[in-house]
């Protein structure tokens, strides 16, 4: 064989397991990724053992098995590529050394703007059906437990766990799309497509499996070009796309894959934010590109909240640069260990606490961060850490052993409060509880949201907090324009809406004396004696 056509083969080998490379590992064609990094050393690497083995070849063809010996300086093209592997381990060392908060603190802390703001002008007093009451797992048992009863479905698909939660037309739902049960369960139904995702009330939990006449083609769960990832690099070989991409439906229900395309702020792999957003028909695979600051109104994630979070520990750890985060510490402050979300101002925002880095019991403020435009608002508050509140709810059910939910913050009578579900071994909710941020000792429990708020707005009149006049019954009379019936906690509620009113009023149907409800349908006329609360209105009496 000619010397040649050797080097041709030898090429065309080269050439086809970089290829192979690329197609499985996906890396970016751009500089500030690591993974191309790593991409470029691998191909140089294999470069020189290629080069090693046609010399190994050439010289056992020439002399036999005698003098097989390989001196790599005498061999000027691996000597070259030797060289230059060396220097792009080197680039790639410094490039992480510079882009790191060692030496870039003070761009590490100004990558996030904070807004100091007033807790009771941005956070309105509760309304029920704009929280979400459900955290994720609890999510995830009602989709498991709605993909079981699909008897169509259930043999040939699973639930994803993205279960993302987004504002759908006012209400905080979860979304999740389906999966295929396996490579085999792929090869059998990817002409078709995924059917259907699971959709998930937070404030009601009402759960659905939505079916699509047009399927999900292009996912997480597909193989080859139509896999989401595969089908975003050929399409945009030199952008980052985020670790984490988002699942939504835009409001008419359409799925769609929402992909944060990384920015590097610092450095080459430094001050991570979000620079672009590809957003991609779940269905045809068509795709958007956008800018960070033009994305549609009805995305709600574009920043991930571990993202955010970390974003602003930046801002509370560097305060005073790298060495006072390590050392004095002082005046630096991080996030809790944990966080929610919070439907706000038709977007989501992710909400968590503010504390020292010491470890102490206490948060010194809490901040909310848009997921979709990276605004963050920071509320002066001091007062007990999520952890601490989780033990005093759980500590009033001990008996029960139930599990409390990290925490939402409500505004109930002007007082910032913690609200949390307390769950069972199974993962079922059976009560909830609200838990005084300030003075963490204050606890209400209750079977419902409803009887949890009501002891909590007694527990605050108690200890002088809310007058008794916020207790009295209150009277509303109208014409029921809207008559809703829904399950809480096992039993049966009517959620009445009057004609030029915007309350909303709960008539729980396990109270005797509320019984008559059902005789009532919409356009009748009703009179309501109600005691007030914040959102929903609890009805105790009814008539004419």
């Amino acid at each position: 064989m000619k010397k040649s056509v050797r080097i041709i083969l030898l090429l065309v080998g080269v050439l086809a397991a970089a290829g192979i490379y690329y197609y499985v590992t996906l890396p970016a064609v751009n500089i500030h990724s690591e993974g191309f990094w790593v991409f470029a050393m691998s191909l140089i690497i294999l470069a020189i053992a290629a080069r090693i083995a046609y010399n190994f070849y050439r010289r056992y063809k020439d002399f036999g098995t005698r003098n097989l010996q390989f001196d790599f300086r005498s061999d000027k093209p691996a000597m070259a590529l030797g060289i230059l592997f060396a220097a792009v381990l080197v680039i790639f060392i410094f490039g992480s050394v510079l882009s790191s908060p060692v030496v870039n603190a003070g761009k590490y802390q100004r990558l996030l703007a904070i807004e100091e703001r007033e807790f009771t002008e941005d956070i309105k007093e509760v309304d029920y059906h704009t929280i979400p009451l459900l955290d994720k797992d609890s999510a995830a048992l009602l989709g498991d437990r709605k993909m079981g009863s699909m008897v169509d479905m259930v043999s040939q698909f699973e639930v994803s766990t993205d279960y993302t939660q987004i504002n759908y037309n006012g209400t905080p739902v979860r979304v999740t799309p389906l999966v295929y049960a396996s490579p085999i369960k792929w090869f059998t139904n990817q002409k078709e497509g995924i059917p259907a995702y699971i959709l998930i009330d937070m404030a009601t939990q009402d759960t659905e499996c939505v079916k699509l006449t047009d399927k999900i083609k292009y996912s997480k769960s597909e193989y080859f070009n139509r896999n989401l990832y595969r089908h975003l690099r050929f399409r945009y070989p030199t952008y980052i796309f985020d670790d984490q991409i988002f699942f939504e439906i835009d409001d008419n229900g359409v799925p769609f894959w929402v992909c944060p395309v990384k920015k590097f702020n610092i450095g080459l792999f430094g001050g991570q934010t979000v620079g672009r957003v590809v957003l991609c028909n779940a269905v045809t695979g068509e795709c958007i590109d956008y800018a960070v600051e033009e994305v549609p109104q009805w995305i709600d994630k574009v920043y991930s909240a571990e993202l955010l979070m970390r974003l602003y520990d930046y801002a509370g750890i560097y305060v005073h640069g790298f060495w006072n985060s390590r050392l004095g510490q002082k005046d630096c402050l991080r996030s809790t260990n944990g966080y929610n979300y919070i439907a706000l101002e038709d977007d989501v925002w992710v909400y968590t606490g503010v504390t020292s880095v010491n470890g102490d019991q206490s948060n010194v403020g809490f901040v909310l961060m848009n997921q979709r435009t990276m605004e963050t608002r920071y509320y002066k508050i001091e007062g007990a850490i999520e952890d601490s509140a989780m033990s005093s709810a759980e500590g009033q059910v001990q008996n029960l052993g139930y599990d409390a939910t990290f925490p939402l913050l409500l505004n109930i009578a002007d007082e910032p409060t913690y609200f949390m579900a307390l769950k069972d071994d199974a993962g079922l909710v059976k009560k909830y509880a609200m838990v005084n941020v300030q003075k963490y000792q204050w606890v209400a429990i209750g079977d419902t949201i409803q009887e949890c708020e009501k002891n909590y707005v007694q527990l605050l009149n108690t200890n002088g907090i809310v007058s008794q006049s916020v207790l009295e019954l209150k009277t509303a009379k109208g014409v029921i324009e809207n008559l809703t019936q829904v399950v809480l906690g096992g039993n049966t509620h009517f959620y009445i809406c009057l004609k030029n009113d915007e309350n909303y009023y709960d008539v729980d149907l396990s109270d005797p004396e509320l019984i008559e409800a059902i005789r009532y349908k919409e356009g009748d006329s009703i009179t309501l004696q109600y005691e007030e609360g914040y959102g929903i209105h609890s009805v105790k009496k009814i008539g004419k």
